[in-house]
């Protein structure tokens, strides 16, 4: 837990903090363009609840206190106190929250629904290569992914018609979140480290999500949001416990830089290929929870180090279980878990960064940019 501060110390503290962040000129999803759908991939960060419905999957988040926050304060199967950041995203365009593509709740008539507003294909664990689940295997990796959106598509097409499927494709938001399972597996695997340099490594991982970002291009996806790896080593698990200001783990941390350097070469790589086809916006993830770590009063914030749910010191001796103990004020935390997964606040704040009109964390193209007609 934080030091306490005095009451003068928090009064100016919180001030300072509030002049400094209304200074980001954040726009209101009034000022954006509408979109018809916002279609979700990538792992833990944005899964909504998939992995629920993978009978042997380790990586589900199908208990309390997940959810705490939560409508009805229900454990969906999101790694955080209520909503991740594709559900806020897609909030702030005024659609319904992406339902998970496995949910039974996509009976045929809720299906169609959903298939025309958004669905979240994401799965935790999954990576851009396959799943890290190696015990289980029980995780839905991108190419797995896309394989599923390939239904979704086939629905819309029969329900809209070539034409105007095309065109609704054209104009929605596809939403991408992964490459952290990735980066993590070669930064575990001695093995890994032995037969490429992370330089190698990396760039592999970048030229194999490129030939995915392709297969999803050619269903009719024109504007793509694409997040970077944060700073891996700064997840609390991943922090020096036995210091006094317990320090980033910086390999973890170099690594994903590498991975986040590859990537976006390789992104312009694809555009240029494409020859303008495809449009895109990189959310700089890495430099944002930096800025957030940095100066958390500015966003709200008490926490950027600890859990806020978990035991031991940082909260980040075991995963959020029903054994657990929790922060009592969810808001102050950007950190919901031992694994870094932020709480709801911790992902307003990203996403609140995300529709700055702002280049400094989201580039070629700002978001209001990226989806204007």
């Amino acid at each position: 837990m934080p030091a306490k501060n005095t009451p003068f110390l928090t009064v100016f503290l919180l001030f300072v903090g509030l002049l400094r962040f209304d200074s980001i000129p954040c726009l209101e999803a009034g000022t954006l363009a509408s979109i018809p759908g916002v279609y979700v991939f990538g792992d833990s960060l944005v899964d909504a609840g998939n992995n629920n419905y993978l009978p042997f999957s380790l990586r589900k988040a199908a208990y309390p206190p997940n959810g705490i926050d939560f409508p009805n304060k229900i454990p969906t199967g999101r790694f955080c106190n209520g909503k991740n950041a594709a559900d806020i995203i897609a909030e702030k365009f005024g659609l319904p929250l992406p339902l998970p593509y496995l949910s039974p709740f996509l009976s045929s008539n809720a299906r169609e629904a959903a298939a025309m507003t958004g669905v979240n294909f994401a799965s935790a664990g999954a990576g851009i290569f396959n799943s890290n689940d190696q015990i289980t295997g029980q995780a839905i990796p991108l190419p797995q992914q896309l394989k599923n959106w390939i239904s979704i598509h086939e629905e819309l097409t029969k329900k809209l018609g070539p034409s105007e499927a095309k065109t609704h494709l054209s104009k929605s938001l596809f939403v991408i979140v992964i490459g952290s399972n990735d980066v993590l597996d070669y930064y575990r695997s001695l093995e890994l480290q032995q037969k490429s340099s992370p330089q190698q490594y990396m760039q592999s991982v970048a030229d194999s999500f490129k030939e995915q970002l392709k297969k999803i291009h050619e269903t009719g996806a024109a504007r793509l949001l694409i997040v970077g790896l944060a700073q891996l080593g700064c997840a609390p698990e991943k922090r020096e416990k036995n210091s006094t200001i317990h320090e980033c783990n910086e390999q973890a941390n170099m690594f994903a830089s590498v991975y986040n350097e590859a990537l976006l070469k390789t992104l312009q790589q694809l555009k240029e290929e494409l020859q303008g086809s495809m449009t895109y916006s990189y959310f700089d993830l890495f430099n944002s929870i930096r800025d957030i770590n940095s100066n958390p009063a500015r966003y709200g914030l008490t926490d950027a180090t600890s859990a806020c749910c978990g035991l031991g010191k940082l909260n980040s001796d075991i995963p959020c279980l029903p054994i657990a103990r929790y922060c009592s004020d969810r808001t102050k935390y950007l950190f919901w878990d031992f694994y870094g997964h932020p709480t709801e606040a911790g992902s307003r704040a990203i996403v609140d960064l995300m529709f700055a009109d702002d280049p400094q964390y989201m580039f070629p193209l700002t978001l209001s940019q990226l989806v204007s007609p």
